[in-house]
């Protein structure tokens, strides 16, 4: 199944990553020559996307300007100046902008993985055909620690031989971390409440109807969180463009 709408969680204010994020928003950060948010867009087209719903706050006018440029996507931007809305209430101002009847895939921003492997269905195309509406609220992009840069070392989920995610606890098989890429109906979240919330509200949700499952990442996953995380993952990135 070819998911063709999507959203980028775009909105956050990036204070870990002051004082580069003073002046920029976290999403332009350019990290191996490559603005953060254009691997999440670039990755989203390649896997079929059409449109594309992007949040914004901080330095929302520089967001704008940059979104207006891209290519071969249809942006529509939520606009939450006068309100930030966490990461579920961003989620579901956004997806009220979608086709309801429709799965979509989210993403965040400043997340984004390298090194997928060629002649293979990219990540996020597994991601959207994993994903049963019929026995799933969300399939989740998940990655083993071992193959990330810039991660603070913990687990987020504990994944079952069937996909079935759980919360990691300390001793569990299989742990997981969340790769900020996920597919679900964007109907989820229609009983959302108005004001800001955390979307782990619904993960949590999810997991206790064993709805929320998960899909292996292929390739190494980035997050650069502080500035001194900027040149580990550069680095990364030149190591896996000289081996390709």
């Amino acid at each position: 199944m070819t998911i063709t709408q999507a959203m980028v969680l775009a909105a956050g204010l990036g204070t870990r990553m002051r004082p580069i994020t003073d002046t920029t928003p976290k999403p332009l950060v350019k990290i191996g020559g490559k603005a953060m948010i254009d691997y999440a867009l670039d990755a989203l087209r390649e896997a079929g996307v059409t449109t594309v719903v992007v949040n914004v706050h901080h330095h929302a006018d520089q967001m704008e300007r940059h979104l207006a440029n891209v290519e071969g996507l249809d942006i529509i931007i939520s606009d939450e100046r006068a309100r930030l809305m966490d990461s579920g209430g961003g989620l579901a101002r956004g997806l009220k902008l979608l086709d309801r009847a429709v799965p979509a895939l989210v993403m965040n921003a400043d997340l984004f993985w390298i090194g997928e492997p060629e002649g293979k269905p990219s990540n996020l195309t597994r991601l959207g055909n994993r994903f049963d509406p019929g026995t799933m609220d969300m399939a989740m992009l998940c990655v083993e620690e071992s193959r990330t840069t810039g991660h603070n070392g913990k687990n987020d989920f504990s994944m079952a031989a069937d996909g079935a995610l759980t919360r990691f606890r300390v001793g569990d098989p299989a742990p997981v971390v969340y790769a900020g890429a996920l597919t679900l109906m964007p109907a989820l979240l229609s009983d959302a409440p108005e004001e800001p919330f955390n979307l782990n509200i619904y993960f949590d949700r999810a997991i206790a109807a064993r709805r929320l499952f998960g899909e292996q990442l292929e390739g190494h996953w980035l997050t650069v969180g502080t500035p001194d995380a900027v040149a580990p993952a550069e680095a990364m990135i030149a190591r896996y463009r000289q081996e390709s």
